[in-house]
């Protein structure tokens, strides 16, 4: 198990763009499992890849059923609004309020390289738009309406 730093608010890498992964070889696999490792270290249910440092789209999460590992994921649909309470791994011990699509449908290759459409709705729909706009340098604070802590 390797466990990598999680980059905290401030970091610079944390509002960058993160780069189409090309390519899946060992050294993405080995990353997706650090992630994970990570992820479950922290009691976390989800970590994009620049919350470690790294500019690559890569999302694994974890909401109970299971791990679920996305490389080059896009949300293509999302219906309904759903206020939901976030924090994240990226900013200890803040918490707020904001809208959330109620349903989302992501595009992803998965580690295998195969195309996967993920739907979800609720938790896993907020999980993966949290994790997605990691990817493209947006934190949830960017979204809040009321901060609970």
């Amino acid at each position: 198990m390797a466990l990598r730093n999680i980059r905290t608010h401030g970091d610079y890498i944390l509002r960058k763009h993160s780069k189409v992964v090309e390519r899946i070889d060992d050294r993405i696999l080995t990353l997706l499992k650090d992630m994970a490792d990570t992820m479950y270290s922290e009691n976390g249910a989800g970590l994009a890849a620049p919350q470690v440092g790294i500019l690559k789209r890569l999302v694994v999460i974890d909401m109970g059923e299971g791990l679920i590992n996305l490389i080059n994921p896009e949300i293509v649909e999302s219906n309904g609004i759903q206020e939901v309470t976030e924090g994240c791994l990226s900013i200890p011990g803040k918490w707020g309020k904001l809208d959330r699509p109620a349903k989302v449908k992501v595009k992803a290759l998965n580690d295998e390289g195969k195309e996967i459409i993920i739907e979800g709705e609720g938790d896993l729909a907020k999980c993966l738009c949290h994790e997605i706009d990691h990817l493209n340098g947006v934190l949830f604070i960017d979204k809040v309406k009321e901060f609970l802590k």
